[in-house]
């Protein structure tokens, strides 16, 4: 969507204008350990070129100077200006590198700053002396260099060392994430002036003939550019503030402590050290799960040089492989859970270590106490389905209506309005007091803790020993009809006080897995667990949590009759989905937008190279009995691949619980929702504020997805006929996620959500500017119509 992460080989333009505004990146994508690919050489040459051509222009600029002629004048020298010219010029190339995918950078964002530098040049040499001797010229000439020569130095030193945060020299790194602060500003103004200055150069106002019309036309021309100036200014020095604070963090954050608990697998050495890349360990997963039923789009997907942009093909090629029939479904997750067991790493206090799998089934020592609280607060004896929506709490038959407005609208699929529905119409299975319900991150932002307390549940809870996270759990359940058990170091009667309570409360989903899984095993026995995997960590953590959660749930599936599973799937994956939603995204698509939105779209296209825009339906696949399934690919690039297979381990445990242990796995699409998590991301909140522009979509607010979410998850305990129960027949294992989706609108939207989140991004900016837009558009509408003189007397 659009995220723009300081990473090894980034640091991204910031924004449509082009004053001293970083050039899209033109860094290679490296493998785990940093080679000279063709393609780096290729880049490192053209970065060389470019700081050699920049600094060719500060350094003649300097000279003139010091040599005590004025700022006004720098540009008279006919070979300095020559020099810009081309060395500007060559940008054009980082265009032809987004649009190729040589680098990882946005193609529209970076045509209109090239654009927009190219404009400055034309208005720069077709005024003549009018606009070159000006002080606005050598104001944005000199800014413009300061920054380029040691952004493009930055980046040939990144792909060198291999690591733009920590490789690259300090001084270099410093300029680098320093100079806009003074040089963003100062090019602006530069900028501004030289544009001003060619609208009253008849110059440049004759560069297309004589004629009042063709003066008109190019006045209009060279004054629409600094429009974008305005609302785009402080968008680009506080996007380049945020990158400046993320990269010095990262550049002097202390050293990753030695590895603890469940880790990533040693996949080679770097400099005579392990190294446990987590690319690599992605890569060879997804191998190891397709080849399990076709080996030769295994090795497709090993033969991958890029996986980090490039894994989706294969994600989709996998769940295609399931597609084939249920067996083949259950083969690949079943190998791919094997792979991650027996290839990750659990590090033992002792240092010692040990495959993940071996680790979990070893005998334990040690062990956790118990820690119950019984809530005091009274019983809600009325007990009835309510979710908040736009400030206002739904229930009974308006929440009804909201629903059908949302199957209406495509927000949701029918069979998920039809459960949200039921739900209301069976209050009485709001009761929970005879559930136990297993919270894997009880804390969690899209965790149900709260709602559970609430209806009296027993929630047994397990998240990180911090006194912070435990103090507000137990207040909570304190001042609930509920009860809450938790895993604590020291017995419950030796904890003299809250205080006490709090530090001993809390266990680490890492480093005490196996533990977390012994006390499960023994607690309340005879009791039905209902397990959810609700922590979330961002990156390789993420991978990490899903796999010390997925532990869990396959020991307590194996060992404890009738555990029931809950997953929240994003909509952000690979799924299946009813032939009614693609054949909505197919009638979508083929609905032509507005003559607005049609401009824009056809340009998009055109500057992606077809990358923005693409086709959501899919043809149908045969499955082997001859059963035509529908596929969507929700994979987004920017997430990841961590992120992806973080997911899909999910899918893998839910669909071999419910199909090899017949247990109840709830595993529903939960909206796009605005979590703080998420939205602390600039570019996916102006992504997510832009999404609705593109039919069905609507972002959800936190509090409505886990109310809608606890409603589906009713549905699942209460409905035999759910397809959560292993009763209910499917034509395919991961059909399950097909069903209760609440998706969104992902399922039916004309286009990929990978291919639209820049697009929501312009769209959302052009709406917070269009009020500036069209009053600079009315201004000049006006200034031209005076020009021609149709305001003279």
């Amino acid at each position: 969507l659009g995220r723009q992460v300081d990473g090894p080989l980034s640091t991204p333009r910031s924004s449509p204008l082009s004053a001293s505004a970083p050039a899209a990146r033109v860094l290679p994508v490296p493998g785990p350990e940093a080679t000279m690919t063709p393609s780096s050489a290729y880049l490192s040459a053209y970065n060389a070129l470019c700081a050699g051509g920049w600094a060719a222009v500060l350094l003649l600029s300097l000279r003139h100077l010091a040599d005590g002629g004025a700022l006004s004048s720098v540009c008279s020298d006919p070979f300095l200006v020559t020099v810009l010219v081309c060395v500007q010029s060559a940008a054009i190339m980082e265009v032809l590198h987004a649009v190729s995918g040589l680098v990882r950078s946005p193609a529209v964002v970076t045509a209109m700053q090239v654009g927009s530098r190219l404009a400055a040049i034309f208005a720069l040499t077709g005024g003549g002396k009018d606009t070159l001797e000006r002080f606005g010229a050598g104001l944005m000439v000199i800014s413009w260099s300061l920054v380029e020569v040691p952004r493009y130095l930055f980046y040939l030193a990144a792909i060198l060392s291999g690591d733009a945060t920590k490789g690259t020299p300090y001084p270099l790194f410093w300029l680098r994430y320093s100079l806009f602060a003074v040089l963003y500003p100062s090019g602006i103004t530069g900028e501004v002036l030289t544009f001003l200055a060619a609208s009253k150069s008849d110059t440049f106002l004759t560069f297309l003939g004589e004629s009042e019309t063709c003066r008109a036309f190019m006045y209009y021309f060279i004054m629409s550019i600094p429009v974008i100036y305005a609302p785009g200014s402080p968008f680009m020095i506080m996007n380049m503030a945020g990158n400046r604070k993320s990269a010095f963090r990262k550049r002097f954050a202390r050293p990753p402590p030695p590895p603890r608990g469940l880790v990533f697998p040693v996949t080679g050495t770097k400099n005579g050290k392990p190294e446990r890349s987590t690319t690599v360990a992605n890569r060879d997963t997804i191998v190891a799960a397709v080849a399990a039923v076709n080996p030769h789009r295994a090795e497709k997907a090993r033969n991958e040089k890029n996986w980090r942009f490039k894994y989706m093909r294969h994600y989709v090629t996998l769940v295609e492989e399931q597609c084939k029939s249920r067996e083949a479904a259950l083969a690949v997750a079943e190998a791919g859970l094997q792979h991650l067991y027996e290839k990750f790493e659990f590090v033992h206090e002792d240092g010692t270590s040990s495959s993940f799998g071996e680790a979990m089934a070893r005998t334990n020592s040690k062990k956790f106490h118990t820690g119950t609280i019984q809530g005091t607060g009274p019983a809600n004896t009325n007990k009835f389905l309510e979710i908040p929506y736009h400030g206002k709490m739904l229930s009974g038959q308006p929440l009804k209506d909201q629903v059908q407005k949302w199957v209406d609208y495509g927000t949701i699929e029918p069979d998920c309005g039809a459960a949200i529905c039921k739900v209301v119409d069976n209050p009485t299975w709001m009761d929970l007091s005879d559930k136990h319900f297993v919270l894997l991150g009880a804390g969690s932002a899209m965790g149900p803790f709260r709602v559970l307390m609430a209806l009296g549940a027993n929630v047994v809870a397990v998240d990180l020993d911090r006194p912070n996270i435990w103090k507000g759990l137990i207040d909570v359940a304190r001042n609930s009809s509920g009860s809450i058990t938790f895993p604590l170091s020291t017995p419950q009667s030796d904890c003299a006080d809250d205080t006490q309570l709090y530090a001993a409360a809390g266990c680490n989903l890492f480093t005490h897995t196996p533990l977390i899984k012994d006390w499960l095993l023994d607690l309340h026995p005879g009791k039905h667990f209902v397990v959810g995997s609700y922590a979330y960590l961002d990156g390789a953590l993420h991978v990490q949590v899903s796999l010390a959660m997925d532990s869990i749930c396959k020991a307590l599936t194996e060992r404890r009759p009738h555990t029931s599973l809950v997953y929240l799937c994003t909509p952000t994956d690979c799924h299946l989905v009813p032939a009614a939603a693609c054949a909505a995204a197919q009638a979508d698509y083929e609905t032509p937008p507005t003559p607005a939105k049609q401009l824009l779209f056809a340009t998009a296209q055109l500057l992606s190279g077809g990358k923005y825009l693409q086709k959501n339906a899919r043809p149908p696949i045969r499955a082997d009995d001859g059963t035509s399934l529908y596929l969507v690919n929700g994979l987004s690039v920017q997430q990841g691949p961590n992120y992806a297979l973080a997911k899909r381990l999910q899918h893998w445990r839910a669909i071999v619980a419910r199909e090899r242990k017949s247990c109840t796995v709830s595993s529903n699409v939960a909206p796009a929702t605005a979590t703080a998590s998420v939205v602390r991301a600039r570019m996916f909140a102006w992504a997510y504020e832009g999404m609705p522009s593109f039919r069905p979509y609507e972002i959800a607010e936190p509090d409505t997805s886990k109310a809608a979410m606890l409603a589906l998850l009713l549905f699942d305990l209460r409905d035999g006929s759910s397809a959560a129960s292993p009763g209910t027949e499917l034509s395919n294992p991961n059909q399950l996620m097909m069903h209760g989706s609440f998706n969104g609108g992902s399922w039916r939207c004309a286009y990929t959500v990978d291919s639209i989140g820049e697009m929501c991004v312009l769209l959302h900016f052009s709406q917070v500017g269009g009020p500036y837009l069209v009053g600079a558009a009315a201004v000049g509408v006006g200034v031209v119509l005076n020009y021609l003189g149709y305001f003279s007397s």
